[in-house]
């Protein structure tokens, strides 16, 4: 389970560093009827707790949280559809809801016309406190519906806190980590406390801390914003400092929130033939053609859209971390099927299809302390057959 999740905060008092926007969103949700304007919006970077916040508030006060994601409308006449139903329909689990739409900024692009004035226009007819969620107001497309919303600003989380906060999860997970460690990874967030987070439980695994990641992933937003926005894209990941796997999850990540129809179409065969090529120059050995394989990905990407794009929103890939932990736990269990192979005199590939068996028959906890004993595990392999 990813920590961001196991630790999210379950109360509005849990919540750091952000008393002021608490209390003006505590103060619109309780008031919603007598307020003018039936929505607020909460802007902020990422990693300053804009879904927490709502969710918190929501535990508080015994409400539903109806979430939708604006990158997911492709249109007016969904928002019209999905939005539409939802400001009127009654909660079925709770005495009241919240209707909140994260990432506004995933209303792009030609399709898109209209999408946020829909929005705006629903807002107006909602029975139930709207919340939106998005970076950066001050875009122009934001324009018309500002003038409908309340404004609340998320602040970047200060140092202090994001280190206490990461202390405090390390202590619950059992973890022995230097105090210098989790203000190095505090510092690192700069203000993010879901990058903190993530840092944490990546170096609780593989016990690395990549100093300068945050500078890495500004980099990698700096070149995807000059692939996706313009024409002009050529050498683009020169000074991004990411392995090239990294750069396709990257791509792969933001291209549904840019790209529209065909162009996404496009972009995503471009994708698939530049990861055909990696795998060719990789099971072949042949390294100077990776070259090719960066033009794909940046003017390649680039001239599948049809026109410039004025507005690039960097969402950094959920799936770095799932592949992180994926990798670390097939460790565990090929450490564990290579000491069962000796034990045994079996070929690894045997006792791979074993090691699964003897995990479930570790349940008996006689069995897995024998278990354990007669192949002299490690406390990780240990842990992996407890998972």
């Amino acid at each position: 389970m990813f920590w961001t999740e196991k630790y999210r905060p379950k109360q509005l008092k849990e919540i750091v560093n952000q008393e002021e926007a608490k209390n003006e969103l505590l103060k619109f949700v309780k008031n919603f009827k007598k307020q003018k304007k039936k929505a607020v919006l909460l802007f902020g970077p990422s990693g300053t707790g804009k879904t927490a916040i709502v969710y918190a508030l929501a535990n508080d006060l015994g409400l539903e949280v109806i979430e939708l994601n604006a990158s997911h409308f492709r249109n007016k006449q969904q928002i019209q559809e999905i939005f539409g139903k939802t400001i009127h329909q009654k909660s079925l689990f709770a005495k009241g809801k919240i209707i909140f739409i994260d990432e506004l900024e995933g209303i792009t692009g030609q399709e898109d016309r209209g999408g946020l004035q829909a929005i705006s226009d629903l807002i107006e007819k909602t029975n139930y406190p709207v919340i939106l969620a998005c970076q950066d107001p001050a875009e122009e497309k934001f324009r018309s519906l500002l003038k409908k919303v309340e404004k609340i600003e998320m602040k970047p989380i200060d140092e202090y806190s994001i280190t206490k906060l990461l202390a405090r999860i390390a202590n619950c997970e059992k973890l022995k980590i230097p105090p210098e460690t989790l203000k190095k990874i505090a510092e690192e967030s700069k203000g993010d406390a879901r990058a903190a987070i993530i840092d944490l439980q990546v170096f609780s695994i593989t016990k690395i801390l990549e100093i300068g990641q945050r500078e890495k992933e500004e980099k990698i937003c700096e070149a995807l914003k000059k692939v996706f926005t313009s024409f002009e894209a050529r050498n683009a990941f020169d000074s991004v400092e990411l392995d090239i796997e990294k750069i396709f999850l990257w791509i792969d990540e933001n291209l549904p929130f840019v790209y529209r129809g065909d162009e996404l179409t496009k972009a995503y065969e471009i994708l698939a033939l530049a990861d055909l090529y990696k795998a060719r120059i990789t099971r072949r050995q042949h390294w100077h053609f990776l070259s090719y394989v960066y033009d794909l990905l940046s003017e390649g990407i680039a001239f599948s859209k049809k026109k410039e794009k004025k507005v690039f929103f960097c969402k950094e890939p959920t799936r770095l971390l799932k592949i992180w932990i994926a990798n670390q736990k097939l460790e565990k269990k090929k450490g564990i099927a290579q000491k069962l192979a000796k034990k045994t005199h079996t070929s690894i590939k045997e006792a791979l299809k074993e090691v699964c068996l003897f995990k479930k028959a570790c349940i008996d906890k006689n069995f897995r302390d024998a278990f354990v004993k007669e192949l002299d595990l490690t406390e990780d392999q240990k842990n992996w057959l407890c998972e």
